[in-house]
């Protein structure tokens, strides 16, 4: 930081905010004018020739500026370049930097997926920050995703290229994308031998009809089988053959002789990823895949009877990735652990509170 006679700073960058004092005088009455007070020139701001005037009528004959040397970004060069390492698909800068800061929105609907390992590493390094909203939620279009930031006025050129370098865009692509929704059918196979007899109203089914429908995802079936595991294979096999993306199954998850849907779903010839979740609501999930010979695959999801009375549950923390096509395995399950535990917030405000997040 150098004091300069105001007439040689153009090229310069500010160091503090400019204030400009507009006085309104006095009107015929000898009332005084409405005056303005306030930021004419931002800290940061480039001096061009025209500030000049300007500058000299505020009475400010010398300004203290930061010098930009060879090797030295301005603030708002380093801001678009950080932005660059964002920039993934359904993803958008939402306008020009302004003070070393741009924001990055959806430029459509899905799920947010950030890169967690490469953003640590950028965010690592001195100077640059890339603050997001948590991944793996859903979003809508215009929503805010990120904001970057250069730190300092002015940035040496190697801090930047430190950034880019932990990204490592060109081999990886950007650290965050948008994954549009791409499941469109469920089939629902609701359980329990007093769902089938009728003996009580299946109030399961309407509330995942409703979660699937917020992802754009329209139930195509619904079975009652009972509990029997052959009832159950049958059934699975018969949404199958629907052609059906997702197949849901419903009534509870637990671990009683007399509950057979894990076995079911896994004799029905699904992959099972996990059986069980560190979520509270929601332990008991169970998630696996049909593979097909063309390398698509079909999820197959057993719910746990919580999802049927609690606002958010395990299954609210994996359907956007599951309706955007997004392959999950078991690590995917493993760190929903830490934030898992739901808080019961009243009112329950997810997924802006996505539990202990």
């Amino acid at each position: 930081m150098k004091l300069v006679r105001t007439e040689e700073a153009v090229g310069h960058v500010l160091c503090h905010d400019m204030t400009q004092i507009v006085t309104g005088g006095t009107d015929s009455q000898g009332h005084e004018k409405e005056r303005f007070k306030g930021p004419r020139f931002r800290k940061g701001h480039v001096v061009q020739p025209e500030d000049i005037p300007v500058l000299l009528s505020m009475g400010k004959e010398h300004l203290y500026v930061w010098e930009m040397e060879p090797g030295m970004l301005h603030e708002d060069e380093g801001a678009k370049r950080l932005a660059a390492l964002c920039l993934g698909e359904g993803c958008v800068a939402s306008g020009e930097p302004r003070e070393g800061k741009i924001g990055i929105n959806a430029a459509t609907d899905g799920v947010f997926l950030v890169d967690t390992e490469r953003l640590f590493a950028v965010n690592s390094t001195d100077q640059v920050m890339i603050a997001t909203r948590k991944g793996n939620f859903g979003v809508k279009a215009g929503d805010a995703l990120a904001g970057t930031r250069v730190i300092p006025l002015v940035i040496p050129e190697t801090m930047l290229a430190a950034a880019e370098a932990a990204a490592d865009v060109a081999t990886f692509g950007p650290l965050m994308r948008v994954a549009p929704y791409k499941l469109k059918s469920a089939a629902i196979i609701a359980t329990g031998s007093e769902v089938k007899r009728g003996l009580i109203e299946d109030t399961f089914t309407p509330v995942v009809v409703r979660k699937l429908a917020a992802f754009g995802i329209e139930c195509a079936s619904i079975a009652k089988p009972g509990d029997d595991m052959a009832d159950l294979v049958s059934a699975i096999d018969a949404a199958r053959a629907q052609g059906v993306d997702m197949v849901v199954c419903t009534g509870g998850m637990s671990v009683d002789p007399d509950d057979n849907t894990p076995g079911a779903i896994k004799r029905a010839g699904a992959r099972i990823v996990t059986y069980g979740a560190p979520v509270l609501p929601g332990a008991m999930l169970c998630v696996g895949y049909f593979d097909g010979e063309d390398g698509a695959s079909v999820p197959i999801v057993g719910l746990p009877g919580c999802v049927m009375y609690n606002a958010a549950t395990v299954f609210d923390l994996v359907l956007p990735r599951i309706a955007a096509g997004i392959p999950l395995v078991k690590r995917d399950f493993v760190e929903l652990g830490e934030g898992g535990l739901c808080l019961g917030c009243k009112p329950c405000t997810f997924p802006v509170c996505p539990f202990g997040k």
